[in-house]
């Protein structure tokens, strides 16, 4: 990945968004084929749900779950398997199709929608007891406020959204310095504009050679929860930790639970964040 910039001239977000869609819609396929995604081993039984978000999402048997930015759908089959009746939603057609396919061998009654999630209203009906989104999606999203009210839409009265996401302050970090240093680099507020960040290949495919560029937006964390509030939810938690879903710098290992962390010697900082708020029942 090369060093960011800032597109010149305030532009349409669909402009961006169109973009995303036409990387991802040529990324998908190769993502789909890789041993990190390992689709075959998922097939034949695995799990990708770590302890620690059943643990704060509880139990889900017998419970709708409408996972936003669902990819190709691993997760939101993950939490099939665990016994939640599933409805995942992305942008991408090549993603939903691999999702559906999945979900042939899998977990046949789960549904799963092609649509943007700002506009998701006009193409799914009903409410869920649970809305699930997590592990860096929400810089995809130009309008948080927008986000937090589809969210509120589709949670039912009692139920709740759970957001386990990459922390706002990690983005700040040089992702590009190799050796065990933390070096700030990006802003913590986000602009209108987005960041476009040119890549060669897929990170889970380092080896192809299909460049693209994505655009991504930042959002503190004040920009979550004050969204959420305006729409009507109400925080249960917030809650902060020193690891990450995935190497998000360079020189991270991993622990034995699968989470990246920043190596001995360095400081502990807030790398993601997890947050549940609920929808009032009355």
């Amino acid at each position: 990945m090369t060093a960011p910039s800032r597109p010149s001239g305030l532009r349409d977000p669909q402009t961006y968004l169109r973009n995303n869609r036409e990387m991802w819609r040529q990324w998908t396929p190769l993502k789909a084929a890789s041993a990190q995604y390992d689709l075959a081993g998922f097939r034949a039984g695995g799990c990708r749900m770590r302890a620690l978000e059943c643990a704060e999402v509880g139990e889900v048997r017998g419970r709708s779950l409408l996972h936003l930015q669902c990819h190709v759908g691993l997760d939101t089959l993950s939490w099939a398997r665990l016994g939640a009746r599933v409805t995942g939603v992305d942008f991408c057609a090549e993603g939903v199709a691999t999702a559906r396919s999945l979900a042939a061998d899998v977990a046949p009654s789960a549904v799963f929608v092609e649509a943007d999630v700002l506009d998701l209203p006009s193409h799914l009906d009903g409410v869920f007891d649970i809305v699930y989104t997590s592990h860096g999606v929400l810089g995809w999203l130009p309008d948080l406020r927008r986000w937090a009210e589809v969210v509120a839409h589709f949670t039912a009265p009692g139920g709740f959204l759970y957001v386990f996401e990459s922390h706002p302050a990690a983005w700040m970090l040089d992702n590009k310095v190799e050796h065990p240093e933390l070096k700030l680099r990006y802003s913590y507020f986000g602009e209108p504009e987005p960041l476009a960040f040119e890549y060669r290949s897929p990170i889970a495919v380092p080896d192809a050679e299909l460049p693209g560029v994505e655009y991504a937006w930042g959002h503190s964390l004040g920009d979550v929860v004050s969204a959420l509030a305006a729409a009507g939810l109400r925080v249960e938690f917030l809650h902060e930790w020193p690891f990450v879903a995935w190497r998000m710098l360079p020189f991270m290992p991993q622990d034995q639970d699968g989470w990246w962390r920043l190596p001995d010697g360095l400081p502990p900082l807030p790398l993601s964040f997890s947050l549940r708020a609920t929808k009032p029942s009355t």
